[in-house]
C-alpha cells in the first residue's frame, strides 16, 4: 500500500465550535452513564473515549454527534459539521454486496453514467484501480463484502471514508481486526487530518499516537478530562489520587478584592453584554444560513433567476464568515469567564 498518494480529504473547514455539553446527564433505567458532564470540543481536537466495556462510551460518542440526546443538560453542536464514520461494526458495508458495488453503489462516490468508475476526493478512479490501492485483487473486486475477513473489511471501510470529504472523523473501535500496515495507515492519515476527531478505543498505543484530549468515563455517571492520550491520562490520574490523599491543611480563602471596572467572572460589562447577546446572535444566523441553503439547493435557480442566485450566495458566504466570527467571539470570552478566579 503506497502511503504517500493515500490521505483522509478533508472538507469545508467546520466553525470552530464543534460540540459544546453543559450539565449533561444521561441514564438507562436504572444505570447513571453521565452526570452533570460538560465539555467543549472545538475543531482540530483528537478526542478519545476510554473506559470499561459498557460503562457509556458509545453513548457519549452519540451525544457528542448529536445521535442521541441527553436526558438532562445541553447539547451545542457546531456549524458545517461533514462527519465521517468508522464503526466497530463496518455497518456502513452491506456484507451482500460485492466490494465493486460497495463502491460505486455510493451516492457520495458515484460517477454518472460510469458504471467503472468512482469519485475519489473530486476525481474519477477507475473500480478496481483504486482498490488496489488498498491490498486488494481484482479477482476479489467482484467478491461479495462477506467474505472479507475483518482487516480487509476494514481497509474497505478506509477506502470508502477516504474518497468522501469531512471535517469530523467518529472512529468506534478502529483498530479492531486491523492489520499492523492497516494501522499504521490510519495513524498517519489522523495525524495529517485537518479536521476533529473522536475516537472509542482500547487500544493504548493508538491513543498515545493520535489523542489530544482524553475523557475517561469512570462508572457511576462519573467521566473526567485529561489533556493528552492514554499515558497522559494515567499520569495524570496517579498525580489526582496522591493529591487526594495528602493531608495539607485546607488554606482559608482570600477575598477577591472588588474591580468596579469588572463585570463578573472577569469581563468588562461590555464583554459581558456581548456573550450574553452571542447566543441569539448565533441562532439567527443559523436559521438565515439554513434558509439560503434551502434557497440555493434549487438546481434550476441559477438559470432561471441569475441575479437572485448570485445575491444569495453573496449573502451565504457573509453570514457564513458572520457565525464563524460570534463562534470565535462566544469561545473566547467563555474562557475569560471561565479562566476568572
Amino acid at each position: 500500500m503506497n502511503h504517500d498518494d493515500l490521505n483522509l480529504w478533508s472538507g469545508q473547514k467546520s466553525g470552530r465550535l464543534v460540540a459544546d455539553l453543559a450539565d449533561v446527564s444521561k441514564r438507562y433505567g436504572y444505570k447513571l452513564i453521565l452526570r452533570n458532564f460538560s465539555m467543549r470540543l472545538v475543531r482540530g481536537d483528537r478526542l478519545a473515549l476510554v473506559g470499561p466495556n459498557g460503562v457509556g462510551k458509545t453513548t457519549l460518542l452519540r451525544i457528542l454527534t448529536g445521535a442521541e440526546t441527553p436526558d438532562s443538560g445541553t447539547v451545542k453542536l457546531g456549524t458545517g459539521l461533514d462527519m465521517a464514520v468508522f464503526d466497530q461494526n463496518r455497518s456502513a458495508l452491506d456484507p451482500e454486496l460485492s466490494l465493486w458495488e460497495s463502491l460505486t453503489g455510493s451516492a457520495e462516490m458515484r460517477v454518472s453514467g460510469r458504471a467503472d468508475q468512482v469519485m475519489v476526493r473530486g476525481q474519477p478512479r477507475h473500480v478496481v484501480g483504486y482498490l488496489k490501492e488498498f491490498l486488494f485483487s481484482e479477482a476479489q473486486a467482484r467478491a461479495p463484502v462477506k467474505s472479507l475477513s475483518g482487516g480487509e473489511r476494514a481497509r474497505l471501510l478506509l477506502a470508502r471514508l477516504m474518497a468522501q470529504p469531512s471535517n469530523l472523523l467518529v472512529l468506534d473501535e478502529p483498530t479492531n481486526d486491523l492489520d499492523i500496515e492497516t494501522l499504521d495507515l490510519l495513524q498517519e492519515l489522523i495525524s495529517d487530518y485537518d479536521g476533529t476527531v473522536i475516537v472509542v478505543s482500547h487500544d493504548r498505543d493508538f491513543l498515545d499516537r493520535v489523542a489530544t484530549v482524553t475523557v475517561a468515563m469512570e462508572g457511576g455517571g462519573q467521566a473526567v478530562i485529561y489533556a493528552g492520550g492514554w499515558s497522559d491520562y494515567q499520569a495524570q490520574r496517579r498525580e489526582n489520587r496522591a493529591g487526594e490523599r495528602a493531608t495539607d491543611k485546607p488554606k482559608p480563602a482570600k477575598s477577591a478584592p472588588k474591580q468596579a471596572e469588572k463585570a463578573p467572572d472577569g469581563l468588562t460589562f461590555t464583554e459581558a453584554h456581548r456573550l450574553k447577546e452571542l447566543p441569539g446572535v448565533i441562532a439567527r444566523l443559523e436559521a438565515e444560513i439554513a434558509k439560503l441553503t434551502e434557497l440555493l439547493s434549487d438546481p434550476d435557480l441559477f438559470t432561471r433567476e441569475p441575479v437572485k442566485f448570485r445575491k444569495a450566495t453573496d449573502a451565504l458566504v457573509e453570514r457564513q464568515a458572520a457565525l464563524a466570527q460570534a463562534e470565535e467571539d462566544w469561545l473566547t470570552l467563555e474562557d475569560k469567564a471561565s479562566a476568572a478566579p
